[in-house]
């Protein structure tokens, strides 16, 4: 006999889209219902600021999880358009618009994140862009081209230099713009990686004639006509601009949550079994603040792997399995001819050095190639490859030992020579 029950997926991003491929893998046959808000089926969003934004061909369409008629072949029932209003998990339903009501047997929230918007004056202007959505990342992919009337790649000014400014940036030089980076901080990325590391992104994007301007904020967008102009800066400086890009990060959708009664802070408090406070509630990705075992303390992760591993972890959890999401975060970027991959964590102010493996230095305006690694009295924290690749497992498996309080020999892990598996016991 099929199972009788209904399983409910608020948010249809790639840890839901994910979360309704493991059901029906892992041979689950009842209802299984996947709502989203956006007119789009579920897509992956590391494209839309890498292959997509620069151009590439078939990045759009490589974004999306399924095909189109996956949903239906696998008896998916996707609801796109759709906005969850209300939550009572005490009665195991949720609202649909406003007025259709839904009851679940068990619900996986995966309602991920929203950007951080900047209220300034002129923060309405045409012109002034944020970069979350696959339709957003079309509209600026059109601009960067000089596909809109009256627009084009000319002078881009960016705000935030972090992984989606950065990458924006990357992309709008490869569209021959402008590109200009204001950001608060002292250098790009710095409260992520430090100032040996982010200084090596400086290095990287001003070869390639991007302008920073550190230390300073946008006061006001200033136009012509409705059409963005300029912006100014908190110095008082005024930076011309066709484009500018808000990317000062982004923020937990939590509202149905909060809704619901659950435990919320900086995320749904999750336990390491993607469990929420109420009964048959789990949630997964962008949106939780996991009780992370193995780090031994919380952390909300934003990126890609952790929606597209979570949504697996919740299905099982639906089905009854006893999970324990202890992963290590990982996340990966593609600037110009820089690519990387970062995994562990190490919080600032939480490592005592940086051990480099090869030459970080960039030279004839090439990318480096080397191993970064964030260290704590012996014990790596994290690790990021750049433009050395199959050795994720590796670094791993040195960040795991590290959390279990394994030490290593320091001069043995700068040693390009000496294979990273020969340096555990």
């Amino acid at each position: 006999m099929a199972d009788g029950r209904t399983f409910v997926i608020v948010g249809a991003s790639l840890a839901g889209a994910k979360a309704a491929e493991t059901l029906r893998a892992e041979g689950f046959d009842g209802k299984v219902i996947l709502i989203g808000e956006e007119t789009e089926r579920p897509y992956e969003r590391p494209p839309l600021s890498k292959a997509h934004l620069q151009g590439k061909e078939g990045a759009r369409e490589k974004a999306f999880v399924h095909a189109p008629e996956w949903y239906a072949e696998h008896d998916v029932d996707l609801r796109l358009a759709t906005r969850v209003t209300h939550l009572d998990p005490a009665a195991h339903t949720v609202t649909l618009d406003g007025v259709d009501e839904l009851r679940y047997d068990k619900l996986l929230l995966t309602t991920g994140s929203r950007v951080r918007t900047l209220d300034v004056p002129g923060a309405g202007l045409a012109g002034v862009r944020y970069l979350r959505t696959i339709d957003e990342s079309d509209a600026l992919l059109a601009h960067l081209r000089g596909a809109v009337p009256g627009a084009g790649p000319a002078n881009i000014v960016i705000i935030g230099a972090g992984w989606i400014g950065l990458e924006t940036a990357a992309a709008a030089r490869g569209h021959g713009g402008n590109v200009t980076v204001v950001e608060q901080a002292d250098l790009p990325l710095q409260r992520v990686l430090g100032d040996e590391v982010a200084t090596i992104y400086a290095d990287l994007h001003r070869a390639h004639g991007v302008d920073f301007r550190f230390g300073s904020s946008v006061a006001e967008f200033r136009g012509a006509d409705g059409r963005l102009t300029t912006v100014v800066l908190t110095d008082g400086t005024e930076l011309p601009a066709d484009i500018a890009v808000i990317g000062v990060g982004i923020q937990p959708n939590t509202e149905l949550a909060v809704d619901g009664g659950l435990a919320v802070d900086n995320g749904i408090l999750v336990d390491a079994g993607l469990r929420t406070s109420a009964e048959d509630v789990y949630a997964a990705g962008d949106v939780v603040n996991l009780h992370h075992p193995r780090l031994g303390h919380r952390i909300r992760v934003e990126h890609w792997a952790n929606a597209l591993n979570g949504g697996k972890y919740g299905a099982r959890a639906l089905l009854g399995e006893d999970v324990v999401f202890d992963r290590v975060p990982y996340f990966f970027s593609d600037q110009y001819d820089l690519g990387m991959e970062y995994s562990g964590h190490a919080a600032p102010g939480g490592y005592d050095r940086v051990v480099f493996r090869g030459d970080p230095a960039i030279k004839d305006g090439k990318a480096p190639e080397f191993i970064a690694f964030w260290v704590q009295g012996g014990r790596v924290l994290a690790g990021m490859n750049a433009n050395v690749w199959d050795v994720t497992d590796d670094i791993q498996n040195l960040v795991r030992a590290g959390l279990d309080g394994t030490e290593v020999d320091l001069a043995r892990l700068a040693d390009p020579d000496v294979p990273l598996a020969d340096l555990l016991p």
